[in-house]
């Protein structure tokens, strides 16, 4: 069962996409932190695959706080945070795992599987609804919807993607 504030990010991501994908974007993620002050954080990046700049985020973060004063969604005070996914990023979509193949992540499951909950491995990419992934030099699979968290591993390949510019 959704948690309250699972159900108020998924409805406050289905509302902002539309405006931050007009601006050139892709949502990665949305979340919301509950605390002493509330803080709600949406990652973003180009469309394009160029990279995420301080002036993108505030594009984004104007266009959204609009937005978010006139739907009123959050009840009292909040921070809002946009942000890029940065190198270690998290893994969210069925895609991310086939754009990031070769690389290497870390997995956690809702659901144990043989007593397991953790994994970290290269990504080998996506085969029907499972995350194909080598764990200890044997291919294993995850199932897709049983996944509570995933993202990359920041290692040497990943860096040097990145400050290579390669399309990641």
């Amino acid at each position: 069962m959704a948690s309250a504030v699972t159900d108020l990010t998924c409805r406050i991501e289905e509302m902002i996409t539309p405006t931050i994908e007009a601006l050139g974007f892709q949502v990665v993620c949305v979340r919301l932190f509950e605390g002493d002050r509330r803080r709600l954080q949406v990652m973003a990046e180009p469309a394009s695959n160029e990279p995420m700049t301080v002036d993108h985020c505030a594009k984004i973060s104007r266009a959204v706080s609009a937005l978010l004063e006139v739907e009123d969604p959050i009840s009292g005070a909040y921070d809002l945070e946009v942000s890029s996914p940065g190198v270690d990023r998290p893994l969210v979509r069925p895609g991310d795992f086939e754009r990031f193949a070769g690389f290497e992540a870390k997995v956690e499951l809702d659901t144990p599987i043989d007593g397991r909950k953790r994994f970290r491995g290269q990504l080998l990419g996506l085969a029907d609804d499972k995350i194909r992934i080598m764990i200890d030099g044997e291919p294993a699979e995850l199932p897709f919807p049983d996944i509570k968290k995933a993202k990359l591993v920041m290692t040497d390949d990943l860096l040097a993607a990145v400050e290579g510019r390669q399309r990641l």
